[in-house]
């Protein structure tokens, strides 16, 4: 070191003019140089000290082996429920329209308004001026309701009781066989006789016909109606009873009781009192219906297409994948999203058994199956009747894992993922299920409780 300070001090000479004998040497300039540089050397010590004190270096050993503190939060491993949630498309509505069994023949003369409610008893369309009438039931209308007709009797040529003249009549009504001398009878009797004297009236006669020589004819007697008996009329009066109407007894049978209840209620609709009720003249459905749009003009001729309709309780129709349809199962509850951001809960009720290509898909998209869903709350709803909806139901559930949010996830030099923890330190982590912005881990350094961090 002296032979440097040595150097400088030589080099410094050759710089300075050399000293006058009697003159004192001029140290002002370079007490400022030293002075000039001493400052400068502090001020580069103390910049890199307050460096290397931000950065985290030096100090003692043990701080070595943590990674630099960053900022950003930290966030605990907690063990939980996490349930995969997924949600699909769905249309609510009221459902698929079936068409209205009407078996009226005729000419249409009157139609409802697309989304009528029709009631037991309501007019559903009118065909030559006469209604169609919803009743409720399962079972179809596939005959005339009424009293059966009876046999009427034969037309018989003359009186029934018409003397035989002259001598009693011939053998069964053919024409009597006249007794000697006597006058045959005109009208045959039902036994015969024979006569004695030679009078025109044929004297006296004796026969064994009925009234002592008086023919008798028995006509057949007709046959009165009798009740129809069946589970349709069942079905038919248990409606009529429910509409008002008395004076009969709800069962298989209809009787008079029912033919004079039914004529009231004919005269109510307007129509002729028969007490017949028409193979066209009601409809039968399962409860309450809503009313869609007719497939004919009025004029045109009726039939079983006419009118369809569907139930009064709007539901959510999914076409799930057929691939991707094993959540669908009846009775699963599901969460149904509302085009206004509301939220309401449904269930499965049915799933179709036959798988469709989607319509209007030219790319060849997976087959879908039709999965009905309905709605407990239909206050909830309010007043949207249809429109686009989400359903989003459970898929995968895994009980007591520990969890942490995916953005705590950071990826590995090795490979895989892994976790930073409080003190900066990198933990492997296996990753499970993910959902709802969390993902299930495990490894042998995780613990709930663990603070790691989310990288920024």
């Amino acid at each position: 070191m002296s032979e440097i300070f040595t150097e400088k001090d030589e080099a410094g000479a050759a710089e300075v003019e050399p000293e006058q004998e009697g003159t004192a040497p001029p140290r002002a300039p370079g007490r400022r140089r030293n002075r000039t540089v001493l400052v400068a050397a502090a001020f580069v010590l103390v910049t890199a000290v307050a460096v290397v004190g931000a950065l985290g270096l030096g100090g003692d050993g043990d701080a070595g082996t943590a990674a630099p503190p960053r900022a950003g939060s930290t966030v605990a491993v907690t063990r939980t429920t996490l349930v995969e949630r997924t949600a699909v498309d769905g249309t609510l509505g009221y459902g698929t329209e079936i068409p209205l069994p009407a078996k009226a023949s005729g000419t249409v003369t009157w139609l409802p308004e697309a989304g009528t409610v029709a009631e037991r008893g309501d007019t559903l369309l009118r065909v030559d001026d006469r209604p169609v009438v919803l009743l409720y039931g399962a079972l179809p209308m596939y005959r005339e309701l009424g009293m059966t007709t009876g046999t009427p009797a034969p037309d018989t040529t003359g009186p029934p009781n018409s003397p035989a003249p002259g001598g009693a009549g011939g053998v069964g009504g053919v024409g009597g066989v006249g007794g000697v001398g006597g006058k045959g009878g005109t009208d045959g009797g039902t036994g015969t006789g024979t006569s004695a004297g030679g009078s025109t009236d044929g004297g006296t006669s004796t026969g064994t016909g009925t009234d002592g020589g008086r023919t008798t004819a028995t006509p057949p007697r007709s046959t009165p109606p009798q009740p129809l008996r069946g589970m349709d009329v069942l079905q038919f009066e248990s409606n009529l009873a429910a509409l008002g109407y008395t004076g009969f007894t709800v069962d298989e049978r209809f009787t008079s009781g029912t033919e004079r209840a039914v004529e009231r209620w004919q005269k109510s609709l307007g129509l002729p009192e028969t007490g017949r009720v028409g193979l066209g003249d009601v409809v039968y459905a399962s409860g309450r219906i809503r009313l869609g749009q007719a497939s004919v003009r009025l004029g045109a001729a009726a039939g079983e297409n006419v009118l369809g309709y569907t139930g009064t309780t709007r539901k959510v129709v999914v076409d799930a994948s057929a691939r991707e349809a094993s959540w669908a199962v009846r009775g699963t509850g599901v969460t149904v999203g509302l085009p206004d951001g509301t939220s309401v809960q449904g269930r499965v009720a049915s799933v179709g058994r036959q798988a469709t290509p989607p319509e209007g898909d030219g790319t060849g998209g997976p087959p879908t199956v039709p999965v009905t869903i309905t709605l407990a709350d239909q206050r909830a709803l309010g007043r949207l009747e249809s429109g686009p909806v989400s359903v989003e139901y459970v898929g995968r559930k895994r009980e007591n894992v520990l969890t942490v949010p995916v953005a705590a996830l950071v990826a590995l030099a090795e490979g895989g993922h892994g976790l930073e923890t409080e003190d900066g330190r990198f933990v492997s982590a296996r990753t499970g299920l993910f959902a709802d912005g969390l993902v299930e881990v495990s490894g042998p350094a995780l613990r709930a409780g663990l603070k790691v961090r989310i990288p920024q």
